[in-house]
């Protein structure tokens, strides 16, 4: 039984034994080079973080009001996956909720690319740039959305309101026509009506709209309020 120990253990390291055959000691050659190499560990590989992740940290900054650590989520998010549309999104409305326009406007320039052109991206890149003071920007990006899609509600809603604040209220009645129920669209010219503070106006097209509609609870308390 001695004799096969010795020789299993001179099978097992027989390449050290055989490349330490000078060493006056081959035992303690052999004993040395069984024992592992500290250095020989090596490191499990973490898995990277996918936009995904990212994208999910972002929303729950968001939730805490943490803005610019959601901003930075979302931008970590897009140097992983720089066409993560979710990301992209929530990057432009976040800019634009802290009044960083030009920061929101190119974040809905990369989504308006990223979708291929799409109205929905054209509509709130337009939005982000009335709200930036730029209306002629707005309106052109505005026409490519609804040229793209002649039904984009979004666009189609979005510009109408803007040509309504803008005092152009036979254009923006054409615009919300395309989309919106004849009661809605008087809602909607009220709305913009009643923000300017011109009541009598306001009043005149909630009326309109319960006429088109009687069952139009939102007008109806809308009337009421400012009666």
């Amino acid at each position: 039984m001695k004799n096969r120990s010795i020789l299993a253990v001179a099978v097992l390291l027989g390449a050290a034994v055989v490349g330490c055959a000078k060493n006056n000691n081959n035992n303690a050659a052999a004993s040395v080079a069984a024992r592992p190499n500290p250095t020989d560990f090596e490191a499990a590989k973490e898995p990277a973080i996918t936009a995904n992740t990212r994208f999910a940290a972002g929303q729950l900054a968001e939730s805490d009001k943490s803005y610019d650590n959601a901003i930075q989520q979302y931008k970590l998010a897009l140097e992983s996956s720089p066409k993560h549309l979710k990301s992209l999104y929530r990057l432009g409305c976040v800019y634009a909720q802290l009044q960083r326009y030009p920061e929101a406007a190119e974040a809905w320039k990369r989504y308006v690319t990223a979708t291929d052109g799409s109205a929905t991206g054209y509509s709130n890149l337009g939005f982000c740039e009335e709200l930036a003071g730029n209306p002629n920007a707005a309106e052109a990006d505005y026409k490519r959305g609804i040229a793209k899609d002649p039904n984009n509600e979004p666009c189609r809603v979005n510009y109408g309101l803007m040509l309504a604040r803008r005092g152009r209220t036979g254009e923006a009645i054409v615009q919300l026509q395309a989309v919106l129920p004849p009661a809605q669209v008087h809602y909607n010219l009220a709305s913009v009506y009643e923000l300017q503070h011109r009541k009598e106006l306001a009043k005149q097209e909630y009326q309109k709209a319960l006429d088109l509609d009687p069952n139009f609870d939102d007008a109806k308390s809308k009337l009421a309020s400012l009666n």
